[in-house]
């Protein structure tokens, strides 16, 4: 028997808005899994070549069999864009950022079997520093079932936050991961099977272990925003792709 999908709901859209994230299990179908998982394979077999032949434009926070986030997935493999531009992704990013979305950043985050490194407390919107924008919509989509001990993330409610607004992150020595929270409260751990969607805000923190296990953990993570998000020049940052308007999805 098929697994039974399930839908973004209000109930969603309202538990996202009052913790700062919301957890939707069964989101994605098994033809869209095995696809994610393809790619995100594909994807970092090419930036080990790159790595290996010395690309110096592989961004830094990228350590080759420990860590791998692998920016901008759909310009390289365009089939991806079936999920990137889905009309389920579509609904939800409507239903939290409004009739107006555009795709911002999509992504591959891999931990590799037994090495894969930690990831520090940290916002999303911490690492644009040159201007502050509104919270954005990431959406993370583990491709593996996610446990402590393969590394999952951890979220930080709002109210055990004690804010919902962007902090200062300081970048730290050695993984170059930029820091925004210091405290001593562990986080809740998102431990979910493979196909999940998490959704959290741009302003919620969040964290990640260490994968400790033989096998690598997969993650697709996308993020919509409700404006243009541009770098210092002017000119848009990432992706920037319009994707909803007027309720309607506009994407090819």
């Amino acid at each position: 028997m098929a697994a039974q999908i399930v839908e973004f709901s209000k109930q969603h859209a309202q538990q996202y808005d009052r913790d700062g994230y919301t957890i939707v299990p069964g989101f994605f179908d098994h033809s869209e899994l095995e696809l994610m998982r393809s790619v995100c394979d594909r994807a970092v077999a090419d930036i080990d070549r790159r790595i290996d032949a010395g690309d110096p434009t592989v961004p830094d926070i990228n350590h080759k069999n420990s860590r791998y986030f692998v920016p901008h997935a759909y310009r390289q493999f365009p089939e991806i864009g079936a999920v990137t531009f889905g009309a389920k992704i579509a609904d939800a990013a409507s239903r939290i950022l409004g009739d107006w979305v555009n795709l911002f950043l999509d992504q591959f985050v891999v931990k590799a079997a037994e090495r894969g490194m930690k990831f520090s407390w940290h916002q999303d919107a911490g690492f644009i520093t040159h201007r502050k924008v509104k919270p954005y919509l990431t959406c993370w989509i583990p491709l593996d079932d996610v446990t402590v001990a393969n590394g999952t993330i951890y979220v930080l409610p709002y109210d055990r936050a004690g804010t919902r607004e962007l902090i200062e992150h300081v970048r730290e020595p050695g993984s170059n991961d930029m820091v925004g929270y210091r405290g001593d409260d562990p986080g809740d751990p998102v431990e979910v099977a493979a196909g999940t969607l998490v959704a959290f805000s741009s302003h919620t923190l969040h964290r990640s272990g260490p994968n400790t296990t033989d096998r690598r953990r997969r993650v697709y993570l996308l993020q919509y925003a409700a404006e243009l998000i541009t770098n210092a020049n002017g000119s848009p940052r990432h992706h920037d792709t319009p994707f909803v308007r007027d309720g309607r999805v506009v994407a090819d």
